[in-house]
């Protein structure tokens, strides 16, 4: 039985997959993202995530064979590494486990851990791609100053839009009244109270704006549909640059794939297609094989040294839903 853990700014997925290729259960709990609450967050929300899988499979922590925790933020703070790595031994009450970033969950469902790159783009954005053995991350620099074409990133635009509208420094469009609606302001102004007061900045409760902009953008919002473009490009710019630092040569094919809400999208998905394609002709753009958390369960098995076979991988493939995005780029 192997446990694959997905952490991200949002929501903590767990997945517990037999070697068959049947998922034994799974769970959500809160997000494991801890800058703002502090590290111990990531023990709780991880017992509480473990807990409820090995009940729901009747086992006990002790009965998985190995897991892998993919938890947003490690490798940012190198002070934290250590804590970060220890803290599923507590939990778990072993050591077969591995813990790295987020990242690898999204890249090993999207692509069955085949070489290429995957983009996610949730709250936060990056790449991750392996050539040959060798891993590479690009992006992810925080909400603060990177992250650029994630939910976050494109609700932040969508509310600099909102102010330049309700000003009259730019054309109103759709954008001002879905936001005053949604957010139920008595007055434009008291945007800044949510945003700044009641919800104290936090990350997710901005990137939870981001399909408000993609309604105004289908409601013929201009500002809106420029913003879905940029974070098309930008995300396919994240692919160009882990291809050349990989190593790549222009001949060669490049397996790409991606994960997270923001590709929901159809305007973020078509803009991230028709850029890619223009930066290189060699790239392969396929639709998500597996979920991210199935992607961190299928890590945990190749970590142990028994990655599925070819019959249970196309069980999986014919019984796990890959992603929340319905169509392909």
């Amino acid at each position: 039985m192997f446990l694959g853990v997905d952490g991200g700014g949002t929501k903590t997925a767990f997945c517990l997959l037999r070697t068959d290729g049947t998922v034994a259960a799974q769970a959500t709990t809160a997000s494991s993202y801890y800058f703002s609450e502090g590290i111990d967050l990531v023990a709780r929300v991880l017992k509480e995530g473990v807990d409820a899988v090995c009940a729901e499979a009747g086992i006990t922590p002790a009965e998985i064979d190995f897991a892998f925790f993919g938890l947003p933020t490690y490798g940012e703070v190198s002070e934290d590494v250590a804590a970060l790595d220890a803290t599923p031994r507590e939990v778990l009450g072993h050591d077969r486990y591995r813990v790295d970033n987020d990242m690898l969950c999204g890249w090993s469902g999207s692509l069955g851990a085949a070489d290429g790159i995957n983009v996610i783009s949730g709250t936060g954005s990056m790449t991750y791609g392996e050539r040959a053995g060798h891993g590479l991350r690009v992006g992810g620099w925080s909400e603060l100053f990177g992250d650029e074409g994630s939910a976050y990133w494109i609700a932040i635009r969508g509310l600099q839009a909102f102010s330049r509208m309700s000003d009259g420094r730019q054309p109103a469009g759709p954008l001002l009244d879905i936001l005053r609606d949604h957010l139920g302001l008595a007055a434009d102004l008291d945007l800044i109270d949510v945003v700044l007061n009641r919800w104290h900045g936090d990350r997710g409760e901005i990137a939870a704006l981001s399909p408000l902009v993609t309604r105004a953008a289908d409601q013929g919002d201009e500002a809106a549909a420029a913003i879905l473009a940029e974070a098309g490009r930008e995300l396919a710019l994240l692919v160009e640059t882990t291809r050349g630092r990989l190593g790549y040569p222009v001949e060669e094919q490049v397996l790409v794939s991606y994960s997270g809400g923001t590709f929901n999208a159809p305007q973020v998905r078509e803009a991230f297609r028709a850029h890619l394609h223009a930066l290189h002709g060699g790239y392969d753009l396929r639709q998500p094989v597996y979920s991210p958390v199935v992607g961190a369960a299928l890590y945990a098995a190749k970590q142990a040294g028994s990655p599925l076979n070819t019959d249970a991988l196309e069980h999986l493939r014919n019984t796990s839903t890959p992603t929340p995005t319905a169509t392909a780029p």
